[in-house]
């Protein structure tokens, strides 16, 4: 106990706050950057409330497309149309995400530093670095268009190329943190390299690597909606022609595929937690105990 606690407890005298200066100025700072912030973007913050008055406007004309009978024309087509590039967006997501797969998985055991020598970890991982740097409309724009040319090639490709760079880093990361033990085990027993990978590596990071790709997935299928405004396929080209034309009753039946996202948003998490954390139903040796020897 130190002087002047001792002081302190003798003549029962309560201790003294600590200051709150370094807070406060701390708190006041904040708020001046904030302050100044919002003044720098400049603007046009009086058509803020707008949002309220012009946004319902907006849904009703929406909404109005949605509610009209598909099965009479024009509505069949507009339909029919929004159905087939809905699909298109579906098969570049699913496409990119399985060459993003196939092209990051040996990559990943590559960057993997318990897996691969430092001399060829540090180039892979600068090579997912750049790759995961550049968006996917930088990747069609520049590479896949003047290769494949307008349409869903191009798109799928983009999306392909551009998954590499997460899935590396992602799926390198869940194979540093393996259990060392089955390796060392299968390495005492005279396994080589490949043997070690393909018994004791892979099995235990297979199931988060798969759950990698089914995240992928998901941002592939958003990620294919922008590509259609540069001519890369899928749905984003209709959007892009009917926000121009302002056809607001067209524009709510493509927007179908947010509920298609969701669906398949909710299918892949479902599915991810499977992956990850196996079937919840108990074994029958666990309700029912084992079964003795006769």
């Amino acid at each position: 106990m130190t002087t002047s606690q001792v002081r302190t407890a003798a003549t029962g005298a309560r201790p003294k706050p600590p200051s709150k200066a370094r807070s406060t100025i701390a708190l006041l700072i904040t708020a001046a950057i904030v302050i100044a912030t919002i003044w720098a973007v400049d603007a046009r913050w009086e058509r803020l409330p707008a949002i309220f008055t012009e946004a319902p406007t907006y849904i009703a004309l929406m909404v109005d497309g949605l509610v009209q009978n598909p099965l009479e024309m024009p509505w069949s087509e507009y339909w029919t149309k929004t159905f087939g590039y809905m699909f298109e967006s579906l098969q570049m997501a699913w496409m990119g995400t399985v060459i993003g797969a196939l092209l990051s998985f040996p990559l990943a055991f590559l960057a993997a530093s318990n897996v691969a020598p430092r001399w060829l970890v540090l180039p892979v991982r600068q090579l997912l670095n750049i790759i995961r740097a550049l968006p996917e409309i930088v990747l069609a724009i520049a590479f896949m268009i003047p290769i494949f040319g307008l349409g869903a090639l191009a798109g799928t490709m983009a999306l392909g190329i551009g998954s590499v760079g997460t899935l590396g880093k992602l799926s390198s990361e869940a194979i540093e943190e393996i259990d060392r033990g089955p390796v060392e085990a299968l390495q005492a027993t005279g396994a080589n390299t490949v043997q070690s990978l393909r018994w004791a590596v892979v099995p235990q990071a297979l199931p988060e690597i798969v759950a990698f790709w089914l995240y992928r997935f998901e941002i592939n299928i958003r990620a294919s909606a922008i590509l259609g405004i540069v001519g890369a396929g899928g749905i984003g080209a209709i959007l892009n022609q009917l926000f121009n034309a302002r056809q607001w009753d067209r524009i709510g039946i493509t927007l179908v595929i947010i509920v298609v996202t969701v669906i398949v948003d909710q299918i892949s998490a479902a599915v991810r937690r499977r992956i990850i954390s196996g079937s919840a139903r108990p074994s029958a040796e666990a309700t029912t105990g084992p079964v003795e020897a006769a």
